[in-house]
């Protein structure tokens, strides 16, 4: 992928191997662009992210592999950040970065991407929480905090789909996200999931094309060998749709260019 702005580093405490071997490794399969988004602290969840004293290192570490990598590749810095109200702190969304990643894993209290969790999904009403989960979406949108929507569809991860027409109950996320100028990751993570299925679905990144919502690229690597992985998947994927360019941010502001 020429463009790959959604990979971690161990600091998040769910994924493996250095820096530099992931830096590597899209040198290797020829990407130019590259960033970080690693998973940023907040009040809720530590055991899955960086907490708030590991930012100035996690940044400091990011802008150091820029400048020794600044011939071979251009480095990216951002965060993910959950959206979760009552747990966002300005620490993050005031960070000196390129961009911020906005993404829903949590509906309520359950972390319903989370294998451990994934037991109540027997006691749940799947097209209630499908809702919900992207009226979490629409409202992370509203927000206007954040530039890149995080793996659209994520609540479809275990494969449990609902009845109800699935373009309908995102309408209003993407509406939302086109008002609020978002780009639109196609995040790769999703082959390596239940699903087997890039996030999004092609049925919505269809949809997302009609209001004219930007693109991005991303792996969601969590170890250097997961770096540029189904690149021609997605590149098919959004050309077929009709997508010839791709985002990236520089200082929070978006640049778009060709990725064929």
């Amino acid at each position: 992928m020429i463009v790959d702005l959604h990979n971690h580093t161990p600091l998040c405490n769910h994924a493996e191997g250095e820096i530099s071997q992931y830096i590597e490794k899209a040198i290797e399969v020829g990407t130019k662009y590259f960033g970080f988004s690693d998973h940023a602290p907040m009040d809720y969840d530590p055991k899955y992210r960086m907490g708030f004293e590991d930012m100035k290192r996690y940044e400091s570490d990011i802008l150091h592999a820029k400048e020794q990598y600044k011939d071979r590749i251009e480095i990216l810095l951002g965060y993910e950040v959950d959206y979760l109200k009552g747990h966002m702190d300005e620490r993050v969304l005031t960070a000196d970065v390129d961009y911020l990643m906005g993404s829903v894993h949590f509906i309520d209290d359950w972390g319903f991407d989370n294998p451990e969790f994934i037991g109540r999904y027997e006691h749940e009403d799947i097209d209630m929480i499908w809702q919900k989960y992207f009226d979490a979406i629409e409202e992370m949108a509203q927000s206007k905090l954040f530039d890149i929507v995080g793996h659209l569809d994520l609540i479809k991860v275990f494969k449990f789909l609902p009845k109800g027409d699935i373009s309908q109950i995102a309408k209003k996320a993407l509406e939302a996200i086109k008002e609020a100028d978002m780009t639109l990751e196609i995040n790769v993570a999703g082959y390596r999931k239940p699903i087997g299925e890039a996030y999004p679905s092609l049925s919505l990144l269809q949809e997302a094309y009609k209001l004219d919502i930007p693109i991005t690229f991303a792996s969601d690597a969590h170890k250097p060998e997961q770096v540029g992985l189904y690149e021609k998947e997605v590149y098919a994927m959004a050309k077929s749709v009709g997508y010839t360019e791709c985002a990236i941010y520089k200082n929070r502001k978006r640049f778009m260019l060709p990725f064929l």
